[in-house]
């Protein structure tokens, strides 16, 4: 069959009508399935349309809610504190001298009597931690407040002192406290009392009340002559006083002799002798004398000590020291340091009888003339001891007591 030239164009239209409604319809689907092209999210899936404005919305949020300054508030500082008010007139109180202990001694016994207070700071004290001399109170009175010790004369641990024109009986009152309650604290300390008996050799026996003292451990005499000697423990440098007379052993105790002149012409002094005892008393035993024959220091000789007197740099001025030591056998560790000294023209020289001389090596004299050391090793004389006369005078002196403890072991 034959198709016209009419009919063939007709089926050329069609073809193409068809063809543009396949292609508008294929773009229609690409539409309604969601092929065209938007930017995702993520791995799982698109992007919601609204989500950039939402995101763009939270930034401006943010970035108002930020803080373009630093932060400055701080925690408010805490009110000043303020200056404590002192009293005007506030003075720390001074120890006053306790009066607390007196003693009566009759023809051959002691009475003493302690206050219970014996301190003086308003606490009275125990019976059982008082003793004279390691007797117990004998009494007490409940009303006065006191404790009553009575003696004889030999007894309770008394000791018998023999001086040129004396016989003194010594006791002492100890009062060593115990510690409060269970605990282990003290709140008063341990107090010794030195009660003496004074009796006349030549005389008949009267009662005395005494006022007991703590012994000094610092001695100056004054002669008729205006002249002064001092004796007295220094400290490490040599500079003052030392204020207190406790040593350990293998401590060095520093003495100091001088000699103060008014309107003498200057003056040497020297040390002649020094005799160290338990009581204040040169002729009791044991005794030491450990510097003697006019100007010899003889310990660092006997016992290897370092014991000297030190180089003189003023006449009327001469420093020694000591070892500290203590006697056998005697469980107080108390001493008392007795020497003669002399003080004579500083213009003399250096004699026998008049230096200062130590044993290292052999012996050295503290002004440098050691020659006048060679009789310390024999007799250096008496010399001529003027007493009380223009040209020399003479003069015993005394320190203590002195307390040498034992050092304790680490």
């Amino acid at each position: 069959m034959f198709q016209t030239e009419e009919m063939q164009n007709t089926l050329f239209s069609m073809k193409v009508l068809i063809f543009f409604c396949v292609v508008c319809g294929a773009l229609s689907a690409a539409r309604e399935l969601n092929w065209g092209a938007r930017p995702a999210v993520g791995r799982y899936g698109d992007q919601n349309p609204e989500q950039p404005k939402v995101q763009e919305q939270q930034a401006l949020n943010q970035e108002k809610q930020s803080f373009h300054k630093p932060l400055t508030w701080k925690y408010p500082e805490l009110p000043a504190e303020e200056e404590p008010q002192y009293p005007a007139d506030f003075e720390l109180k001074a120890p006053q001298a306790v009066e607390s202990v007196s003693a009566v001694c009759g023809e051959n016994s002691v009475r003493v009597e302690a206050k219970k207070d014996l301190l003086g700071i308003g606490k009275p004290v125990r019976a059982a931690e008082v003793t004279l001399g390691g007797c117990p109170a004998t009494g007490e009175d409940p009303d006065a407040q006191v404790l009553i010790f009575e003696s004889e004369l030999h007894g309770c641990g008394s000791e018998l002192l023999i001086s040129e024109d004396s016989f003194i009986y010594a006791f002492t009152l100890h009062y060593i406290p115990t510690p409060l309650g269970d605990s282990q604290i003290l709140r008063t300390r341990e107090v010794t009392v030195n009660i003496q008996c004074h009796y006349q050799r030549k005389h008949d026996v009267s009662s005395v009340k005494l006022k007991p003292t703590w012994s000094p451990f610092i001695t100056s005499d004054s002669s008729e002559e205006n002249l002064s000697f001092s004796f007295r423990l220094m400290t490490d440098d040599w500079q003052s006083t030392r204020p207190s007379a406790q040593f350990l052993l293998g401590d060095m105790m520093k003495f100091e002799v001088s000699v103060k002149q008014f309107h003498h012409i200057p003056l040497r002094v020297t040390v002649d002798s020094c005799v160290a005892t338990v009581v204040p008393n040169i002729d009791t035993v044991p005794r030491y004398a450990f510097l003697g024959n006019n100007g010899c220091l003889f310990d660092s000789q006997l016992t290897a000590s370092s014991s000297q007197f030190l180089p003189r740099t003023y006449e009327d001025r001469l420093q020694f020291q000591v070892e500290a030591f203590r006697f056998q056998q005697d469980q107080h560790g108390v001493i008392y340091i007795t020497c003669n000294v002399r003080a004579a023209a500083a213009s003399a020289a250096a004699d026998a009888t008049n230096k200062a001389c130590s044993f290292s090596n052999g012996w050295r004299e503290a002004s440098g003339s050691h020659r006048v050391c060679a009789c310390c090793d024999t007799d250096c004389g008496t010399g001529s001891h003027m007493t009380g006369s223009s040209a020399q005078w003479e003069k015993e002196t005394a320190v203590g007591p002195i307390t040498v403890k034992e050092r304790p072991l680490e």
